[in-house]
């Protein structure tokens, strides 16, 4: 596992897996590692459930992971309280996959860790196009259409913004659209922000959302 910084002076992770040295034990870490899957798409696609992290790490090669947030948690116990620590986590390839994750436990860097297997363990595909009718170039830089995302009391609208304008939101949503790969959207938020966990997941909600769009054009041709 490799630890570095990135130019921005937060933390970004390379944390990767010998995948030589993997011994898989899902039916799916198999094919993996035997070579008869050979695209995420494929696994997608069959709707398969991913439970190995080497398994992203060999179908995914130029995946980068970044920290959003680390938070102090408290539980009470009937002796103390027990302080732990919470990472938030966002992996993408900026080629349409991204996914989120978070860990606890008593050390920054075990937190980390398994925020990051947690997040390699929810990536999801991202439709890109472009939405914008101020634009209308054809090419995939942003969203086909406006999507909506919640978690506790966060709500996000992306819109499908021109070729040019870059992405307009808050620092964490910012970094983790870019490493879903969209270059240009607005973006707008309610509630809590402060709360980066509930705002990057309301995010990862909206994006997943598109893949859930029913696309009716060809029963209204019918």
């Amino acid at each position: 596992m490799d630890f570095k910084r990135n130019d921005r002076g937060r933390e970004r992770e390379k944390v990767r897996f010998n995948i030589e040295a993997w011994s898989p034990k899902t039916e799916l870490g198999k094919e993996v590692k035997a070579k008869t899957v050979t695209s995420i798409e494929e696994v997608f696609h069959a709707g398969r459930r991913i439970e190995e992290p080497e398994i992203i790490d060999a179908l995914l090669p130029e995946l980068n992971n970044e920290i959003i947030e680390i938070a102090n948690v408290q539980r009470m116990t009937k002796n103390n309280r027990k302080m732990k620590f919470r990472a938030t986590a966002v992996v993408g390839d900026g080629k349409g996959h991204v996914g989120v994750g978070s860990g606890k436990d008593v050390e920054v860097k075990a937190a980390i860790e398994s925020s990051i297997v947690d997040a390699k363990g929810r990536v999801i595909p991202i439709i890109l196009g472009c939405g914008s009718w101020q634009c209308l170039c054809g090419t995939k830089h942003s969203l086909p259409f406006k999507v909506e995302g919640r978690c506790g009391s966060v709500q996000v609208i992306l819109k499908p913004a021109p070729r040019g304008l870059g992405i307009v939101a808050s620092a964490p949503v910012k970094r983790m659209l870019e490493l879903a790969g969209v270059k240009d959207i607005w973006a707008f938020s309610r509630g809590r922000t402060r709360a980066k966990y509930n705002t990057v997941v309301a995010v990862y909600r909206a994006l997943g959302s598109i893949n859930t769009m029913k696309n009716i054009s060809e029963e209204l041709v019918e």
